[in-house]
């Protein structure tokens, strides 16, 4: 029997539905909508992806709890933010190292929103601190480095994205040459797909093939912070 898919068009509806719709007694209107087509085969993907992760990196998790695991809530905080809008209109997930707290740890990535789908990894905006131990492993292994990170590495035709600084980091000779990848902020790469692609059966195949190609990057950085991989 042919094996169904994670999900469909019905989710990229209701996105765009609560994109026009972005307040509180729509939402609430269509909560069970939102449970059926987006948060459910979401923590289903989440739950099948762990088969093929425990193969990538056993330290890296897939935690398919709707709350506090790998999905990322609905909900903006929007405490510090000019835009009020409650919802988030995408479906994210990330699968962090299991020594990570938050989005800022090393792992992998899903989203899932209408005209923008793509999935990737590394450390996105990483703090000084952890820079600092990526950018000393960088010019300790530049071999290792430039190897992890060459178009040959990936799949899909995944790029390492990121902002970048103007200048050399404080520290690092401005002539070093991989003075580009040392400047960098963040340590990302990512494919970007369409919503056809997200809704065929063998997306989970295509993100699992891409994250195995691409974990020599995320262990580099991994271990560059004294963590397993």
């Amino acid at each position: 029997m042919a094996r169904a898919a994670h999900f469909t068009p019905a989710l990229f509806d209701f996105l765009r539905e609560l994109r026009a719709n972005n307040n509180r007694e729509w939402f609430q209107a269509n909560k069970t909508r939102y449970e059926q087509v987006a948060r459910d085969p979401m923590l289903r993907f989440i739950a099948d992806f762990s088969v093929p992760l425990r193969e990538i990196s056993p330290h890296i998790l897939a935690d398919p709890r709707p709350v506090g695991g790998s999905l990322f809530r609905i909900h903006r905080d929007t405490r510090f933010s000019k835009d009020k809008q409650p919802y988030k209109t995408m479906l994210a997930a990330q699968f962090r190292h299991a020594s990570g707290r938050d989005v800022h740890a090393p792992g992998f990535y899903l989203h899932l929103e209408p005209d923008n789908v793509f999935y990737g990894g590394g450390l996105y905006h990483p703090d000084a601190a952890t820079l600092a131990k990526v950018r000393a492993a960088i010019v300790k292994k530049p071999q290792q480095w430039k190897k992890a990170t060459s178009p040959d590495a990936f799949e899909d035709e995944a790029t390492v994205w990121g902002e970048q600084l103007k200048r050399a980091p404080q520290g690092f000779d401005p002539a070093h040459p991989l003075i580009e990848d040392l400047k960098r902020k963040d340590y990302v790469w990512i494919a970007q797909l369409d919503e056809a692609s997200a809704c065929e059966p063998e997306f989970i195949d295509r993100f699992a093939s891409a994250c195995r190609a691409a974990a020599p990057l995320v262990r580099f950085l991994t271990k560059a912070l004294g963590q397993p991989f």
